[in-house]
């Protein structure tokens, strides 16, 4: 693999990271804790952009896709919510954050990629 590209990004990983907690705070602030919301929001717009990247920019899939939408992503925090909804006796938050968040996503990725195929033209 070309050594820039890797370091690319691996750069980028950082930046989704950074940008994994503001968008989890940001969307706390505006809808509270109750609901792990901002994991949500984020793993579904982080399913959309690597749908559009794949369809329409496959060039560029390798650096936001494996870079910064890998360090964007959260799939573990995701199921961790889950088991802390479901202990703190939510069982319907918790069904609906498993379940809610799978079909959501794959929604979102299929949207990101027929977005991206119809801008690739």
């Amino acid at each position: 693999m070309n050594p820039l590209l890797f370091a690319a990004a691996a750069l980028a990983g950082g930046i989704g990271a950074g940008l994994r907690y503001l968008v989890d705070v940001g969307v706390a602030r505006l809808l509270g804790t109750r609901y792990p919301w901002g994991v949500l929001v984020i793993n579904l717009t982080g399913s959309f952009v690597l749908g559009l990247i794949t369809g329409g920019f496959p060039a560029a899939a390798f650096v936001v896709g494996a870079g910064l939408l890998g360090g964007y992503t959260t799939f573990s925090t995701a199921m961790l919510d889950t088991v802390a909804l479901w202990r703190d006796g939510s069982s319907r938050a918790a069904a609906f954050n498993a379940a809610g968040m799978l079909l959501l996503g794959v929604l979102a990725a299929v949207a990101g990629l027929a977005l991206g195929a119809a801008l690739a033209g």
